[in-house]
């Protein structure tokens, strides 16, 4: 008799067992629904962010590297360092031979006011020799006054004027020459203004706050213009971009609440919200994009970028990474 009483109270605790997981798993179900129809997710999804590359502007040998392997750094701070015994050179060089045509420029503007000043004397001159002259024809036809004399009078007039012109075209020569030796100062004076750049250029210096990587340089490397010597990444200036099914997309809008996910902060949950979607689909911006039109189509769910910009109140102890994986959620409604 008490065995059987056992036995069923066996079954009611076993009954009960089984309506409550039945609750739970119905409640888990419709929490699962509920947010299947409020949230939208993605696991092709990756923190991203801005990376400057540090590269060589002129060829020479790194006197030295002043930063290691990830290292954070300030803004302005520097970096490496090119020799610039070379550059030096060249700006001493560059700021002698300005400093001469400037002196060949400031000896033609003296030849422009020398020659203005003939002019004047010239005028004169001239002026003088007209009055002689009209004095000397008065004269003549008085008849106080011999031919000779008359006609020396009027060959100095035409003597003034010809050397008032001959004065005149001085002037301008000089100021042609004065113009060359102008444009030849701006010229050296562009040339020492490179120069000084190029002697700037051998210390490399970050753009912006961040963390060095790809480190790829030591002292006594030869390098040129162009080639990557490093790079520096803005921790604090990091989004996400997850890759969204077309079918998705229907009610993702700017602004949205987004749940962030992150594989190396597992249990922690990250805020964001979206701040745009991109133009075209991942494969329309690809090196080769899909030819539909050549007879083997297949229709393939494509996947568009959305770019989440997170809440800059997370625990800083945590800092994301660019190339983590995560999982965004977009609350829709």
């Amino acid at each position: 008799m008490e065995a059987e009483q056992g036995r069923a109270k066996g079954k009611k605790v076993i009954g009960f067992l089984v309506v409550i997981a039945l609750a739970f798993g119905v409640g888990v179900w419709s929490v699962h629904m509920l947010e299947g129809l409020n949230y939208i997710a993605t696991d092709d999804a990756y923190i991203t962010g801005r990376i400057h590359q540090v590269s060589a502007r002129i060829p020479g040998t790194v006197r030295r590297v002043v930063v290691a392997d990830n290292q954070t750094v300030k803004q302005g701070e520097l970096l490496a360092e090119i020799d610039p015994s070379d550059y030096i050179v060249k700006v001493q060089d560059a700021r002698a031979a300005y400093l001469a045509e400037l002196a060949r420029y400031r000896e033609a503007l003296t030849r422009i006011n020398v020659a203005k000043t003939n002019v004047e004397i010239q005028a004169t001159s001239l002026r003088q020799a007209e009055t002689d002259s009209r004095r000397a024809e008065r004269l003549f036809a008085e008849g106080a006054y011999a031919l000779e004399r008359l006609e020396k009078a009027r060959t100095a007039t035409e003597l003034a004027k010809s050397q008032v012109k001959s004065a005149g075209e001085q002037v301008l020569q000089a100021q042609a020459a004065c113009e060359l030796e102008a444009a030849l100062v701006k010229q050296r004076e562009a040339a020492l203004a490179i120069a000084r750049l190029n002697l700037g250029y051998t210390k490399l210096r970050a753009a912006a706050d961040g963390m060095v990587t790809k480190k790829s340089v030591e002292d006594g490397n030869q390098v040129q213009p162009g080639q990557p010597l490093m790079a520096v990444v803005p921790l604090e200036d990091v989004w996400v971009v997850a890759n969204f099914k077309e079918t998705q997309l229907r009610d993702v809008r700017p602004g949205q609440e987004v749940l962030i996910h992150v594989d190396t902060y597992s249990g922690q949950t990250f805020s964001g919200k979206v701040q745009s979607v991109m133009a075209g689909t991942g494969a329309a911006f690809s090196l080769f994009p899909a030819e539909n039109a050549l007879g083997n189509y297949v229709k393939i769910v494509q996947r568009i970028p959305v770019k989440i910009v997170l809440d800059r109140s997370h625990d800083p102890s945590r800092p994301l990474r660019v190339g983590m994986s995560v999982v965004a959620r977009v609350r829709v409604k």
